[in-house]
């Protein structure tokens, strides 16, 4: 069958690769090779889709339903591939084949089109919280995950660019970097991280009721990992009346539930958001930049 990439994937790759890589072009030969190798029967191509990958689902040779995915070298797909062996399947997707492949991995077939979105918002934070808390572990010895500090190193370097740039976030980009160094003056511990956690990311399995998929793992603290979670679905906190309020009271319950330090989570939640903001605005998406950063506004 033809693997042409879903729409949202190529938009995203041309956001993080504005002068574009060989990689989509190589990728239907790519996607062929690995059915081909593995003796894999494809079913369909999952659309939408990620931002980051092409998810195919696919039975194996024996029938079990898998799900193959491929992703390019700039999303890290080899660490993804570490971080799912470590959990083993505890909290997360089940990693099917140990051996690396260039960015293929053979994963657990879950419900791809049910994740803890679907219900209703208190619910899914508890069945997403819960998620998250399996997946805090201790890193390998020896790993080479990248570290908090080293990931938003990059991102700040990122920010004060744009910022120089655009002056009207100046303030916000100075706020996160003024929190952004005062949380890292003392991380409080070392654990394995998702990375990119949200709602989303947490979808039905059979072994257990809900799995999370799509890990950028990074080492560091537990808030930075809940920090993306506090402003899941941030369009309707904006349209909420109380948003800010809102927002405020989910900081202190998801601190509360998981056992993090609130003004650390906090934090964390304010650069990651100024963050994802100015990084939509660099890319073009205003509409997503203005959201984000009026949230960040509320921190």
């Amino acid at each position: 069958m033809a693997f042409a990439p879903p729409q949202r994937l190529v938009r995203a790759l041309g956001e993080t690769a504005p002068d574009g890589d060989d990689w989509l072009e190589k990728l239907p030969e790519a996607a062929q090779q690995a059915v081909a190798l593995r003796e894999l029967t494809v079913e369909r191509v999952q659309v939408p889709g990620g931002r980051s990958s092409l998810v195919v689902l696919v039975r194996r040779a024996d029938g079990t339903p898998a799900v193959l995915k491929l992703a390019p070298p700039r999303f890290r797909p080899e660490a993804e591939r570490a971080a799912l062996a470590h959990w083993d399947g505890l909290g997360a997707v089940q990693l099917l084949e140990p051996f690396a492949g260039e960015g293929v991995l053979l994963l657990e077939r879950l419900h791809p089109d049910v994740s803890v979105r679907s219900l209703p918002e208190a619910k899914a934070l508890l069945e997403a919280a819960g998620t998250l808390r399996r997946l805090w572990v201790e890193p390998p010895a020896g790993h080479a995950f990248e570290t908090v500090a080293e990931r938003t190193g990059r991102q700040a370097q990122a920010m004060r660019a744009t910022a120089s740039e655009r002056a009207e976030v100046g303030p916000l980009v100075a706020a996160a970097m003024a929190a952004r160094e005062e949380l890292l003056a003392a991380p409080p511990e070392e654990r394995l991280l998702h990375g990119t956690f949200r709602q989303s990311k947490v979808l039905a399995g059979e072994r257990t009721p809900w799995l999370a998929v799509g890990p950028d793992p990074v080492v560091g603290e537990c808030a930075f990992d809940l920090a993306r979670l506090v402003r899941d679905r941030v369009e309707d906190l904006i349209a909420s009346p109380s948003g800010a309020s809102i927002t405020r009271r989910r900081v202190k319950r998801l601190a509360e539930s998981l056992d993090v330090d609130q003004e650390r989570l906090r934090g964390w939640t304010l650069f990651r958001a100024v963050e994802s903001g100015v990084r939509a605005l660099r890319v073009g998406r205003a509409q997503d930049a203005e959201l984000l950063l009026e949230f960040a506004g509320w921190l």
